[in-house]
């Protein structure tokens, strides 16, 4: 994919064919969107943070399954990555941010080489669920509408950490909670018949746009380097108020222009 070159200030939307894109395989990536001045300013704090604040190696799990640098997650420096870039406008042109919780902060996600040999590959997961480090309550399932990624560090070559991705599980998973119920969920993954995963390469400063229902998980990180990205969790207000809802209907908290994809197979089906 070609980057493409956005100025500051300009209204950026997706593309038919990345509005496609994300409704067929439940993402879609979006090269060279943060300003390399941003990276570098998000990439000094988070590493200020690591060399003053450190790591309790106690806390190192639950580190893991929520946030590095905690301290910082929820500051200007993280949130502007969405809220004063293009991320905004192009998220904005398939989501209704007016209907969505404000974006304060992000999930820094930090995956640092490990030596266990051999290393245990990527595991699909869906958000939400509960697990003993990642703060969801036990018996409950707290589901979002959209998780937008943003590189901060290059990722030419897999196994260096990669978010990787197995596509067409968003569709996958609709019909089978239309099938079982969402609290299906409660139970563990679905059983579905899962593609291969794609590990997603790119630059410091491409995005990753995913439905919250995507498969997903993190390569190993068998590199020298340290992988640096954020995750901002996009969520339509109407999702607390039924969270069953879009777990069957997927796109109901998105925009008719993808809403308009489904009108379209089920006219074709017909």
């Amino acid at each position: 994919m070609k980057a493409q070159t956005l100025k500051r200030g300009e209204e950026m939307e997706l593309s038919f064919n990345q509005r496609k894109e994300l409704y067929d395989n439940g993402f879609v990536v979006i090269p060279g969107v943060i300003p390399q001045v941003m990276l570098d300013e998000v990439k000094k704090a988070i590493n200020h943070s690591l060399g003053e604040e450190g790591m309790n190696k106690e806390k190192l799990p639950i580190l893991r399954s929520q946030s590095y640098c905690p301290e910082i997650q929820y500051t200007s420096v993280i949130s502007d990555l969405f809220n004063k870039t293009p991320v905004f406008d192009l998220v904005n042109s398939v989501i209704d941010l007016d209907k969505t919780y404000p974006i304060t902060g992000a999930q820094i996600a930090l995956r640092f080489p490990r030596m266990e040999d051999p290393i245990p590959p990527a595991s699909p997961h869906i958000d939400g669920m509960y697990s003993p480090n990642n703060g969801v309550p036990e018996g409950t399932i707290q589901n979002f509408t959209a998780l937008v990624g943003i590189l901060l560090s290059d990722l030419p070559e897999e196994d260096a950490g990669n978010f990787t991705v197995w596509p067409g599980t968003h569709l996958q998973y609709e019909q089978y909670f239309r099938e079982h119920g969402p609290e299906a969920l409660l139970e563990g993954m679905p059983p579905i018949d899962m593609p291969e995963p794609i590990q997603i390469k790119g630059k410091a400063g491409d995005i990753i746009f995913c439905h919250y229902q995507l498969a997903h998980g993190i390569g190993p990180n068998i590199s020298p380097n340290i992988r640096y990205a954020t995750f901002f969790r996009i969520n339509h207000v109407d999702v607390r108020k039924d969270w069953k809802a879009p777990m069957t209907d997927i796109w109901m908290h998105y925009r008719e222009n993808m809403q308009q994809f489904t009108k379209e197979e089920k006219v074709a089906v017909d």
